[in-house]
């Protein structure tokens, strides 16, 4: 399949109150230009040899102390265009720009694209200042390495989002839980990443997507699957991710059960176990629960062969699924009472109601504006 055409005019969405779009690149000027930059311009750090453009969102409540990631992203701007957009306070961003001056464009989330989940404002801010069209987006723990990087840019020759797999490494205790739910996933369509692949006429065509979801990645593919776009999920291409700390990986037990609100169905089921397990254990039928059981743990278990995840998925995690499952039937109901409660999910301190737009209705806002453009 070729790249897709542009549209004659690509159009801003009305839908998506506060975005400015990306159809306008931001101009820039390269590493080697002198002297005071025209309003609006970033200093532009030439990337490397492959036409494409990684967009790396950050924010940080304190700087950036090791010099890890900043090896990582000069890594990467000796293979492709690297933009990080940063939408920490402005004390910690000026200390970022100290450590990342010259191996990337590193720029704030532009005003016109600010949205209450933060990363849609700083991938679209990124999309705005891409050089080209294929587009890498990765979240600041997401470690590609050459091999998967070249893959994932490739298959965008094919289709127009690309949705790699990502694997925990190294793997503490609740690294290891939560990749039950990723081989859990697996068997039922794939997982959900902390990265993308897209091209950058997609999204400019559309007008962006809604940044005032939580599930941000399910409503960027969906988004462009409503505009007729196409979707690859390669189960053997896989991206190392740095596993959270056990505090932030406690913090969003809760928020990853609210995204579920995004698929009805799935979400029916986690809060059907819940009742169901107590149920069956207290009319004592353990043959039951036994069985229940051991089916999660096999359906975990396909996962886990399936693109060869053997080699980076743990048996033991197979056997974490069942309590993983537990730990969504519980948290499934507390998102439930969230959504009751408090209208929503708390997130970087604002409120997000909605998990994802559902299908039909991007289908039914981008009908009459992208007839034609795939």
């Amino acid at each position: 399949m070729s790249v897709a055409r542009p549209a004659m005019a690509l159009l801003l969405h009305p839908h998506f109150p506060g975005y400015g779009g990306c159809v306008a690149r931001v101009p820039v000027q390269t590493s080697s230009q002198t002297g005071p930059l025209p309003e609006g311009t970033v200093r532009h750090v030439q990337g490397g040899p492959t036409e494409a453009t990684y967009i790396l969102p950050v924010r940080r409540d304190r700087p950036e102390i090791s010099d890890e990631l900043a090896s990582y992203i000069h890594w990467l701007s000796l293979q492709l265009e690297v933009v990080v957009v940063d939408g920490s306070p402005p004390d910690i961003f000026a200390s970022h720009v100290e450590m990342w001056a010259g191996i990337a464009a590193h720029v704030p989330p532009d005003a016109d694209l600010r949205t209450p989940n933060g990363k849609v404002g700083g991938v679209l801010t990124g999309v705005r200042r891409a050089s080209h069209e294929r587009l890498v987006i990765a979240d600041e723990d997401v470690r590609y390495d050459r091999e998967a990087l070249e893959r994932v840019i490739n298959l965008l020759d094919e289709v127009h989002v690309v949705r790699p797999q990502n694997y925990f490494h190294p793997l503490p205790w609740h690294a290891r839980w939560d990749t039950a739910r990723t081989l859990l996933n697996r068997a039922t369509g794939g997982d959900w990443p902390g990265t993308l692949a897209v091209r950058r006429s997609v999204l400019c065509a559309t007008g962006g997507y809604d940044g005032a979801v939580l599930f941000e990645n399910l409503e960027l593919v969906r988004t462009v699957l409503a505009a007729g776009g196409t979707e690859a999920v390669p189960l053997d291409l896989y991206v190392r991710r740095s596993p959270p700390t056990a505090h932030h990986f406690w913090s969003q037990r809760v928020r990853q059960a609210y995204d579920e609100l995004a698929r009805p169905l799935r979400f029916s089921i986690s809060l059907a176990i819940l009742p169901l397990s107590l149920t069956l254990a207290a009319r004592r039928q353990w043959g039951w629960l036994a069985a229940g059981t051991t089916a999660v743990v096999g359906i975990a278990e396909i996962g886990r062969w399936r693109g060869g995840g053997r080699e980076v998925f743990p048996w033991t995690s197979s056997l974490l699924a069942p309590a993983w499952i537990s730990e969504r039937a519980v948290c499934a109901w507390l998102a439930l009472w969230t959504r009751v409660t408090k209208g929503g999910v708390q997130y970087r301190g604002t409120t997000l109601r909605r998990a994802a737009t559902p299908m039909r209705q991007l289908r039914q806002r981008l009908k009459s504006k992208q007839s034609g453009l795939y």
